[in-house]
């Protein structure tokens, strides 16, 4: 997968602390993004599915219908 380079500002006291403690602040970045992304989608597709909710389809009932003797 391609990267693309960013920048970001961390207040001094966090990045101090993460490194005493070995925190690799890019992979915590790219982690939190991702967290992010995903949040923000499923709260996308909970949304979208509260516009438009799905509803009972009668063409599958008779559908599975059409497979029994």
């Amino acid at each position: 997968m391609a990267s693309s380079r960013t920048t970001f500002t961390l207040d001094e006291e966090l990045a101090e602390r993460a490194h005493q403690l070995g925190v690799n602040i890019s992979a915590a970045a790219r982690q939190g993004v991702a967290d992010a992304v995903r949040a923000a989608l499923a709260r996308s597709d909970r949304q979208a599915y509260l516009r438009r909710p799905e509803r009972a389809d009668t063409f599958w009932t008779e559908a599975e219908a059409w497979g029994e003797p």
